[in-house]
């Protein structure tokens, strides 16, 4: 699939399915690499989905140099504007919520209608657990850390009662495939550091295209309450929870299936 310039980067970018178009942005660390990825699920199967690794990740340039979100929401619209849509449907997961929030707030005829999955505003209404604070962990560490925040059903109790299964979730949180190459490190380090700047909350009362605010009702990282808190700001805004942690859209088969249909309008 392409790497191409687009703006001040090289994008690398996938495109599959047919239907109406749907931009799926990423959230934190994402590579399309890994597998599986959203081409793996049922939205190609209704939309025409394109999706990148974004700035500092991935196959895309790693510039050494600040991130901004209103940077990464200039790239989402760059992308998009390459491959000739002039708008389309947005689905943003976690830190591609937030990128997505920026997006309809920068430019909001290119986005005609919006989910945001797992994420948060910043500010006053509430951030997403701060990734940046626990940079100098260890992948493992980090993945042991992370695990009852992600969902917080899986606390010490769930962890002595399923010992095997949560070693695999240990395994899977630390397993990064492509630690080692250069720039992986800083690229990532980067996208933290603007996501700890990110802040829309005085700014949601402007978005006017219909919006469903998706989470898991055991979300550590995107707590409940910054959803209703979110929900609240957005002029209009579906607020919907499954049962699930920060990764809910995989956990609950009936997600996905909101999604879509919201998306089809």
């Amino acid at each position: 699939m392409p790497r191409e310039t687009i703006g001040d980067i090289d994008i690398h970018w996938e495109r599959q399915g047919e239907g109406p178009p749907l931009l799926f942005i990423s959230g934190t660390g994402s590579d399309l690499r890994n597998t599986p990825n959203v081409f793996d699920g049922p939205y190609p199967k209704t939309f025409d989905v394109l999706a990148y690794d974004q700035r500092g990740l991935g196959q895309t340039s790693r510039p050494d140099a600040a991130y901004s979100m209103a940077g990464y929401a200039d790239d989402a619209a760059a992308l998009m504007a390459h491959v000739g849509w002039e708008s389309a449907l947005v689905l943003g997961v976690s830190f591609g919520g937030m990128v997505a929030q920026e997006l309809v707030l920068r430019h909001p005829a290119m986005v005609s209608r919006l989910v945001l999955a797992c994420t948060s505003p910043g500010g006053a209404g509430g951030a997403s657990f701060p990734f940046h604070e626990i940079g100098h962990l260890d992948r493992e560490a980090r993945s042991r850390l992370l695990i009852p925040i992600s969902d917080t059903r899986r606390d010490a109790a769930w962890a002595a009662a399923n010992p095997e299964v949560y070693e695999q979730w240990v395994a899977f949180g630390a397993a990064d495939p492509f630690a080692e190459e250069p720039g992986h490190t800083m690229g990532a380090r980067r996208q933290l550091e603007a996501r700890a700047l990110h802040d829309t909350w005085e700014r949601l009362g402007d978005i006017a295209c219909p919006v469903l605010i998706a989470a898991g009702r055991y979300d550590g990282v995107a707590l409940p309450q910054t959803q209703e808190n979110m929900a609240g700001r957005i002029p209009g805004a579906t607020l919907r929870f499954f049962e699930g942690g920060h990764m809910f859209m995989l956990q609950d088969r009936a997600a996905n299936t909101a999604i879509i249909d919201f998306l089809k309008g």
